[in-house]
């Protein structure tokens, strides 16, 4: 019989600075140019951190995002950094609350965007298309069903909110008035490219990636790179291809399936958010676990 893996709602190290704490990420300084970023079980849904950790869920995120990294590091360098933890972590007790979720990485400042893009229609891109026929500005043509694939993938970016705050799709003129044209146009390119290898990769495996987000910085040096994390069941939507049709929210390795369940509840979708079911919980972990079992074929 399996143990369930504890859950971590927050980490505690007392041998690092604590700079920051995200929605799912607890952030460490190391030194000026390192950071240890650790990977809770905090679930963020509808920008809301629930008051509920789902257990193992930091890191199944840590293995997926670390391989992605590595394995798209070909189209834009990542913040991943292969540093053992003993060598940043003295204390043995500490290093093993945290290990197979933390991951030491470079320092960047991140783009005050989310580089999200779309290969097929849901989410909050469905809900702009039935209301405007476009999704950020892009016009689509008419007629289209929810879950439709899109013709091409496309660059929907959205504001990158606060924790607590909402984040918002604007248009890419947007993007180019906040960033500047260059770097607008070269994160647009690298998104799509990056969501069509990993498309590509994860289709052979029975798995549809509906959309996806990235998040971007610049390091030291001025080099883009990519940060956060990338393409895990928490920054994607994973469609399971038998499973996929047309006019349906399809069923996810995600945590679509805790909106879904969040959906049904009389909640207003602002803090604080509602406790879960342990059934819940439950199938919610399953579902990431299976995501990576899928993905992670080396």
């Amino acid at each position: 019989m399996t143990t369930a893996p504890r859950a971590l709602y927050e980490s505690e190290l007392k041998s690092l600075p604590l700079l920051h704490r995200g929605k799912v990420r607890d952030v460490y300084a190391i030194d000026e140019q390192r950071l240890l970023i650790v990977t809770t079980d905090r679930l963020s849904a509808f920008d809301v951190i629930l008051p509920d950790p789902v257990p193992g869920k930091g890191a199944v995120l840590t293995a997926v995002s670390s391989f992605w990294f590595k394995r798209l590091s070909h189209i834009v360098p990542n913040h991943l950094l292969d540093v053992p933890l003993e060598a940043v972590i003295a204390d043995a007790s500490e290093r093993e609350r945290v290990r197979g979720r933390a991951v030491v990485t470079r320092r960047a400042s991140p783009l005050p965007v989310e580089a999200i893009v779309r290969g097929y229609l849901i989410g909050s891109g469905w809900k702009d298309y039935q209301n405007a026929g476009a999704v950020c500005g892009i016009q689509l043509p008419s007629g289209l069903q929810q879950a439709a694939q899109l013709a091409e993938p496309i660059f929907t970016p959205s504001t990158k909110a606060a924790v607590g705050d909402h984040d918002e799709n604007i248009a890419f003129d947007h993007v180019v008035d906040s960033i500047g044209s260059d770097l607008a146009f070269r994160i647009r390119d690298i998104s799509i490219q990056l969501y069509q290898e990993a498309a590509r990769y994860a289709a052979a495996r029975g798995i549809i990636i509906a959309d996806t987000k990235f998040e971007f910085g610049l390091d030291e040096s001025g080099q883009l790179i990519l940060i956060d994390e990338a393409l895990t069941p928490d920054s994607s939507r994973f469609w399971p291809a038998s499973e996929y049709r047309e006019g349906i929210s399809p069923p996810s390795f995600d945590k679509q399936f805790v909106r879904d369940y969040l959906e049904t509840l009389d909640w207003d979708k602002k803090a604080p958010g509602p406790r879960l079911p342990e059934s819940i919980l439950e199938q919610t972990a399953a579902k990431y676990r299976e995501a990576k079992e899928r993905l992670i074929q080396y």
